[in-house]
């Protein structure tokens, strides 16, 4: 593909304007950019190498000579449109659940599967889950060198991975505690200034909330392991940006901290920070704008054989999100 045409759907979203600017900061090669909103959206003009885009409304007949199309404008829009982008020969890198589970459609983390971009019978590409993507990057070069077999997990999750009004809700809290006013709950179901909600997405039959059920059915599908067994419990937490993640896993072999620190050796896209003895080890304000995803905290487990425990930062909107599918675009 010589300097595709680009398309973005959902270009004035918070994932959207970060997918432009990850392109501009990596020089994607591309020959044209496409910006496309909802009608409200359209004739705003947003700034990519210089030059004023104007975002035009997403239609059906939006597509037309587009080679890549970078969705992020939820699940409804992507099941309406991402088909309309194949058919017109697009290849869409979706990030939304729509598609994720869908036996034909490849779930991709460049670092991890970069190969399952090949196979594409829909012409659609599902970027993960944003918790998934971050805990899956501290995990994988493990799992190469000693066999995941279980992951118990409990995510501390940023305001942003509910957009913009889960920040405006923390800070309009903030004020109103600061006031001595009475807070007003619109977006979480509890008050979340100075305070964590252990409930991310809605609630299941079994228990466990949707987000919960990502890690164990897409962990599944990315890692190319059925079997792979998952418990996890997602909370919110009133940070701005940024997800972290306690991570318990165990293997087939025999690991410890010393020989998971060599796994990470060489490997893009996330780093070590760990020295306890100067207070060295990832926050959410580590990663907040940046690439990579921070893992740190790691020590062996004193409950499981061959187990360790971890604590992985990432920042959602970027490597969680916009950053995984412009790597996608990047491998086409």
């Amino acid at each position: 593909m010589n300097h595709p045409h680009v398309a973005i759907v959902g270009a004035t979203g918070a994932v959207g304007v970060e997918m432009l600017l990850c392109l501009e900061q990596r020089n994607f090669p591309l020959s044209k950019l496409k910006l496309l909103a909802s009608a409200r959206s359209a004739g705003k003009t947003m700034l990519f190498r210089g030059n004023e885009i104007a975002v035009e409304e997403l239609t059906h007949d939006s597509f037309v000579g587009v080679d890549i199309a970078l969705f992020s404008a939820g699940g409804g829009i992507s099941l309406e449109y991402g088909p309309s982008a194949a058919a017109a020969g697009a290849v869409v890198i979706d990030n939304s659940s729509a598609f994720r589970m869908e036996t034909d459609v490849p779930l991709v983390v460049p670092e991890i599967n970069p190969e399952a971009v090949k196979i594409r019978p829909r012409g659609i590409i599902a970027n993960p889950n944003c918790t998934t993507i971050i805990s899956l990057m501290a995990l994988a070069p493990l799992h190469h060198a000693f066999g995941l077999r279980s992951i118990i997990a409990s995510t501390y999750q940023a305001v942003s991975g509910s957009g913009a009004q889960g920040i405006v809700e923390l800070e309009d809290q903030m004020k109103a505690i600061s006031a001595g006013e009475p807070v007003t709950l619109k977006v979480y179901p509890r008050q979340i200034a100075f305070n964590v909600i252990p409930q991310v997405d809605a609630f299941t039959e079994n228990g466990y909330t949707k987000e919960e059920l990502k890690m164990l059915h897409e962990g599944r599908k990315i890692m190319n392991l059925p079997d792979l067994r998952v418990s996890c419990t997602c909370v919110r937490v009133p940070v701005y940006r940024s997800h972290s993640v306690s991570i318990t896993a165990e293997f087939d072999r025999p690991i410890d901290a010393d020989a998971a620190r060599a796994a990470y050796a060489n490997r893009t896209g996330i780093q070590v920070i760990d020295d306890i003895s100067n207070k060295s080890f990832p926050v959410p304000l580590d990663t907040t704008g940046k690439d990579d995803c921070l893992v740190g905290r790691i020590r062996k487990n004193l409950v499981f054989a061959n187990a360790l425990d971890l604590w992985v930062v990432g920042d959602q909107v970027r490597k969680g999100a916009a950053l995984n599918a412009v790597q996608i675009a990047e491998i086409l």
